[in-house]
């Protein structure tokens, strides 16, 4: 526990789907074990896309913690909080937008993606908000000093504004008042959507990280398959066949087995796909178990988050009493 300290939020803004699970909360509840963690749900980045339609952000935050404690992160082990409620996130934005040079953030890659990807979506994302993400991100980390950040290989550049935004409070007032913080690579499991293309909300192609029996063996039936098979003893095609990318993940002990199968045309696509949402379900039952018994227990969950707002706010006060020292904002 004293190989450093770890931030990592994640926004409210749908229903959590597998894909976040494997991409992240599967690490994080690893990593719960080797670091202190201060894990946010950031309603306030929910706001940068969605800020025209407030009115499912309570019940997705409620969501979101049932699936974090259901997936096994501790609340005495980690501080489980929610953004808002440490106003000295929004106070230390607003002072690191102060510094921040606008072309930083013109450059970050995600900015241009995200406008591309969501054109369609009918929000207007050209807001300050949405450009200044980044800013309020790199506050979320340095307002713990944490030392750590989780992130896959391929968002190792996100980071790196931040520890530029650090490297320049740290020269301009003349005090190591932050720690540059580093990356903990994940080896994450991602997952595509059933469709093929990225797992995500704004496409409807999840898979919901609590989803029943039932509703999980739906989302696999509708899942892509090898569009070249037409009958069952058609030499399949699994490098191009969504389902057996799911199987690699959640079925690595048969997975070579139905290779061979799909290949000499002796299972079928529906066969693979039962015996793929079989799989799941009971990979995934104990979870589901935990998440059943969280439901019925909504006064828990606002005690475990109150907890942790409180944990949160402790070393958010102090951390803040030493920026605003260093800036001479008293």
């Amino acid at each position: 526990m004293n190989k450093g300290r770890i931030f990592s939020g994640m926004q409210p803004s749908g229903r959590f789907h597998l894909g976040n699970y494997m991409g992240a909360l599967e690490n994080w509840v690893r990593l719960q074990h080797e670091y202190e963690c201060f894990f946010a749900i950031v309603d306030l980045h929910a706001l940068t896309s969605s800020y025209a339609d407030t009115s499912k952000l309570q019940e997705n935050i409620h969501q979101m913690a049932i699936d974090w404690l259901s997936a096994g992160l501790d609340p005495e082990k980690n501080v489980i909080f929610l953004q808002s409620h440490v106003q000295e996130h929004a106070e230390l934005a607003l002072l690191l937008g102060m510094l921040t040079p606008l072309s930083w953030l013109e450059r970050v890659p995600t900015y241009k993606d995200k406008l591309r990807d969501l054109e369609d979506s009918g929000k207007d994302l050209h807001t300050y908000g949405f450009l200044g993400y980044p800013v309020l991100m790199a506050a979320d980390i340095i307002l713990y000093k944490a030392t750590r950040v989780p992130v896959g290989e391929d968002q190792s550049a996100h980071l790196e504004l931040t520890r530029e935004i650090v490297r320049r409070f740290n020269y301009l007032y003349k005090q190591e008042v932050f720690p540059e913080p580093q990356a903990v690579f994940s080896k994450a499991k991602v997952l595509p959507g059933i469709d093929g293309r990225k797992m995500s909300k704004s496409y409807d192609n999840t898979i919901p990280f609590g989803a029943s029996p039932e509703e999980l063996w739906e989302r696999v039936r509708m899942m892509t398959t090898d569009p070249a098979r037409i009958r069952k003893t058609d030499p399949g095609h699994p490098e191009v066949c969504i389902v057996h990318r799911f199987q690699k993940v959640f079925n690595e002990e048969e997975v070579e087995n139905i290779t061979a199968q799909c290949r000499a045309g002796e299972i079928g696509c529906m066969q693979c796909k039962r015996c793929l949402a079989n799989k799941m379900n009971e990979l995934l039952a104990h979870i589901h178990a935990r998440r059943k018994e969280l439901e019925a227990k909504p006064g828990y969950i606002k005690e475990v988050l109150e907890y942790g707002n409180q944990r949160a706010k402790a070393v958010a006060r102090a951390n803040m009493e030493e920026i605003r020292r260093a800036m001479n904002v008293l």
